[in-house]
């Protein structure tokens, strides 16, 4: 059987550090076609916060999803050069975050994480903004 290849798309906002949270994720097959589209509201949080909950929802979708290898793109510079080993992780709350995600990360056969332009991440911007105005906290 071929495997299953999934392109993330992955963003947390934050209106104030802290301050209303959401998440914004975007998930397209192997053909660029989207599969599926995710926000949530949060709480009230940080934005690196924000951005750890999103690819944890995201990583957990690509799981339900049954994919065999992942690309994540984020736009957060910390959050990706945490997980590709680069940055370290001191703050205690945020280690928890990420010993997560690289735990679900040993799930899929491979992956790769990407730092990609606020402008390439539009799409799971809004999604992550659209959650903190249904929330009523526009």
């Amino acid at each position: 059987m071929k495997d299953k290849n999934l392109c993330l798309y992955i963003d947390g906002a934050s209106r104030g550090n802290p301050g209303p949270a959401g998440i914004g994720v975007v998930i397209l097959g192997e053909d660029g076609e989207k599969i599926k589209e995710i926000y949530k509201y949060i709480g009230t949080t940080t934005n690196n916060v924000a951005e750890y909950n999103a690819l944890l929802y995201a990583l957990d979708e690509a799981l339900m999803l049954k994919a065999d290898n992942v690309v994540l793109n984020l736009d957060s510079e910390l959050v990706v050069k945490q997980l590709n080993g680069e940055y370290r992780v001191k703050d205690a709350s945020m280690k928890m975050f990420f010993e997560k995600a690289l735990h679900i990360l040993k799930s899929f056969k491979s992956f790769e994480i990407n730092h990609i332009d606020r402008e390439d991440n539009k799409e799971a911007d809004k999604l992550a903004n659209k959650a903190i105005n249904l929330a009523g906290l526009a």
